[in-house]
């Protein structure tokens, strides 16, 4: 069975104040509380809150400069992939426009790491796809069977970089893609992608996989914005 560890006093530390950030408690140029006040407002001791800070000003949430107060940077402009991950971690408290920009980053990120996979390694890419056309017609299933294609498509692309970013969504793509994947018209689209794509692994055709799912990163975002109507 595999256990999920409980989460330690300085993650669920880091977590509150990244929610609080977020929903404009802390805002963006604001300073936080004095250390001694925030540790009795979290409830927790104060060598816990300085290594919850610390992680914090290490992704980009805060700047921290000892003898002043702590402050709250503009994690969008000063964050790195370390947000990100938060960020897909706190969906709720993401901001509305997060997973319609997160598609359009998907649009411009897919083709170039699709294209270097066919390059690479389309016979590993062949074998998977040869299994996705044949997944049974379900929610769960696409989703899973989506998220399996990507990542595959960023490992075979060997540029790990294109990895990390996607691993920074793993929270959150699995009931992003349950709900897109609620509509029948959007199985159907993928399932014809993972058919086309698998021809063109077939055939080594690495600028026709580029293009299709240039394509069909486009298409996906009308599909999207299907769902999320609903």
């Amino acid at each position: 069975m595999n256990w999920t560890p409980p989460k330690k006093p300085a993650e669920l530390a880091e977590s509150r104040l990244i929610e609080a950030i977020l929903d404009g408690h802390f805002p963006i140029g604001e300073n936080l509380p004095a250390e001694r006040e925030l540790a009795v407002q979290l409830g927790i001791t104060r060598p816990t809150l300085r290594e919850t800070l610390q992680r914090m000003a290490r992704d980009g949430w805060i700047e921290i400069n000892h003898g002043r107060p702590t402050r709250v940077r503009n994690y969008w402009q000063e964050g790195n992939l370390g947000v990100l991950s938060a960020l897909a971690s706190h969906p709720d408290h993401a901001p509305d426009n997060f997973i319609a920009n997160l598609l359009t980053v998907r649009h411009l990120l897919a083709p170039a790491y699709t294209r270097l996979a066919v390059e690479n390694d389309p016979n590993s890419l062949v074998e998977l796809l040869r299994k996705l056309v044949e997944i049974s017609d379900t929610p769960e299933d696409f989703a899973t069977a989506d998220w399996r294609l990507h990542h595959q498509l960023t490992v075979l692309s060997g540029n790990p970089i294109f990895t990390l970013i996607l691993n920074g969504f793993i929270d959150l793509y699995p009931p992003m893609a349950r709900l897109y994947f609620e509509q029948k018209e959007a199985r159907a689209h993928s399932r014809q992608y993972y058919q086309q794509l698998l021809n063109e692994a077939l055939a080594k055709n690495p600028t026709s996989a580029e293009a299709i799912t240039r394509q069909v990163m486009a298409e996906s975002m009308i599909h999207w914005q299907r769902a999320i109507q609903k």
